[in-house]
């Protein structure tokens, strides 16, 4: 046990001594100073502000960023499942496969256009190198590009900024943080073991003297943005437990780190952009602190296994059910966490396979979206948690709210409440109704309590664009892939156009002056109470689910 905690302080001293390194250098590029990346990156951003027409802009109002987001995130879409569609008829098909269905291609391209990356399919067995490599990698870099420029978008509008021009920070955000990070990543994994290549799959004869067929495809780069962009989605259907994705524990720690640091690095860019590091830091801390008790809490359930078979072995044994015996429980226990709070969705281990703290934890992750966050959308979602906050504590002491200067009035407590409510009315009620026909639309693999968390954790790893699941659900069909889609459009396009609205409105805020009354919130004692507001605003939202869940199961298992 000593050595699986020390394995984790390992990634997370990692973690901090990187991200506020990445924290400072986003700051630096969206602020337009100088960085050491200029010599190389102008010259192609200029190439494709030329080829695209785009041109330096002055600021967008909020109407015209939310339009250049929703109609470059459909037409993208649009090309993309045309690409799935046709994809028996486009080159790079080495095994020959056809089109999916309809409804799968639709699912599948909603799914990568959101950041989501939830798969109802085989990588391997369902999409040619084409449509991997050429479509959804290519939604890999753009669906976190759109988040981390909204986010950016949203820092802005808050420190009082106009809130800027989403063109060019969806280029910046690909020329200057996510290619290049890709590129030495992609290095890095191909000298730990991960293939890159066009050949078909490998044949084989086997010790029995049969022939065996083994899968490859160009993985090291769709395996690096992956875990960067916060995409989760495997080029293999068994994501990072197999050993073509993440074939040893130097890799395992790389794809760790790396789909954490830019969220984390976020919450450093916005307390120098909004001109209070100290701020970013408290907050950094806040996050850090509550992902911490959450490894232990997953940790620790797996260490002390499952009751039932202890009590038939006679002794303890950790829960090594569902987890790569490269990995063991802790790392497992360490990813789930890390992948459910980062909104990522890439798995090394099995989370059907988690004992009960661990289906508490991820679930609630989900269902708080804070603990990174989501790429760029998460570190947003944390200041509207800091609105509300403020809105709160102004009640109590009877003032008007005010966040960085600016009064926080009934316009932002209304778009940041939708923001909130969203999210379980996109997950709660389509669970409701697949509940409703066990039979028939829900597809349920293991009954009682675990059954409720499958569907529950779908729904909210579709609407927390997150992409993981309690695998078992039988969920390529109509009603899966239709319904998952709704909680992914508005788990993912409602907030985006709530947060640019009252970014905008921010931005247009006269400032108020300081006075002796007025509340500051980059303070140990505010961060105290924004954790608390986020805690019970999500124990009061979830609870029930969570209960119904992954409690009562610990309770069936005593």
């Amino acid at each position: 046990m000593l050595q699986g905690f020390v394995q984790v302080a390992l990634t997370l001293a990692i973690l901090v001594a990187t991200a506020p390194l990445l924290g400072r250098y986003m700051a630096r590029v969206f602020l337009g100073q100088s960085t050491w990346l200029d010599k190389i990156a102008r010259p192609l951003e200029s190439l494709i502000f030329a080829g695209s027409g785009i041109t330096k802009h002055p600021s967008m109002g909020a109407t015209q960023y939310v339009s250049a987001v929703l109609i470059s995130n459909l037409v993208m879409g649009f090309f993309v499942f045309l690409i799935l569609m046709f994809q028996g008829s486009l080159p790079l098909n080495p095994t020959g496969l056809a089109a999916p269905s309809w409804d799968l291609a639709l699912h599948t391209t909603i799914s990568f256009v959101t950041n989501t990356n939830q798969q109802h399919y085989s990588g391997e067995t369902t999409y040619t190198y084409f449509s991997q490599a050429g479509a959804l990698g290519f939604l890999m870099f753009t669906s976190a590009a759109t988040g981390i420029a909204v986010a950016i978008a949203f820092i802005r509008g808050l420190s009082g900024q106009a809130i800027g021009n989403f063109y060019q920070d969806l280029v910046l955000s690909i020329t200057r943080i996510l290619l290049p990070i890709s590129l030495v990543g992609a290095i890095l994994l191909l000298v730990a073991g991960v293939p890159e290549t066009l050949a078909g799959p490998a044949q084989v004869t086997t010790l029995e003297g049969a022939t065996q067929w083994i899968a490859r495809g160009p993985v090291a780069h769709f395996e690096i943005i992956k875990e960067l962009g916060e995409n989760g989605g495997g080029f293999f259907g068994i994501n990072s437990a197999h050993p073509f994705e993440n074939p040893n524990n130097f890799a395992n720690l790389l794809e760790t780190v790396i789909m954490m640091v830019i969220p984390a690095g976020l919450i450093i860019t916005y307390g120098i952009m909004a001109g209070n590091p100290k701020q970013g830091w408290l907050i950094f801390w806040m996050v850090f602190i509550l992902y911490g008790i959450l490894i232990a809490i997953a940790a620790v359930g797996e260490f002390q296994g499952n009751p039932l078979i202890n009590q038939i072995l006679g002794e303890t044994q950790p829960n090594l059910e569902g987890k790569e015996v490269r990995f063991g429980w802790v790392l497992t226990a360490l990813w789930a966490v890390s992948t459910t709070g980062t909104m990522c969705g890439a798995v090394n281990g099995m989370h059907d396979s988690l004992m009960p703290p661990g289906g508490f934890v991820t679930l609630s992750d989900l269902f708080l979206q804070i603990i990174w966050g989501g790429q760029g959308t998460g570190t947003a979602y944390l200041f509207v948690f800091l609105i509300l906050t403020v809105f709160l504590t102004g009640l109590m002491v009877g003032r008007t709210p005010e966040f960085l200067g600016r009064k926080i009035e009934k316009r932002e407590i209304v778009l940041a409440s939708l923001i909130l409510l969203i999210h379980p009315i996109a997950i709660l009620i389509p669970t409701a109704i697949t509940l409703a026909f066990p039979d028939t639309l829900a597809g349920i693999s293991n009954p009682g309590f675990h059954g409720i968390s499958q569907v529950a954790y779908e729904y909210a790893s579709a609407a927390a664009n997150n992409g993981s699941g309690f695998e078992g659900l039988a969920d390529n069909t109509l009603w899966w892939n239709l319904s998952a889609s709704f909680s992914l459009i508005a788990g993912r396009y409602v907030p985006i156009v709530a947060l640019i609205f009252l970014a905008d409105g921010m931005a247009r805020k006269q400032p108020v002056p300081e006075t002796s009354g007025t509340l500051h919130t980059d303070t140990t004692l505010f961060t105290g109470i924004t954790a608390g507001a986020i805690i019970i605003l999500g124990a009061l939202t979830f609870l029930p689910i969570l209960v119904l869940g992954p409690v009562a199961e610990a309770f069936n298992l005593v």
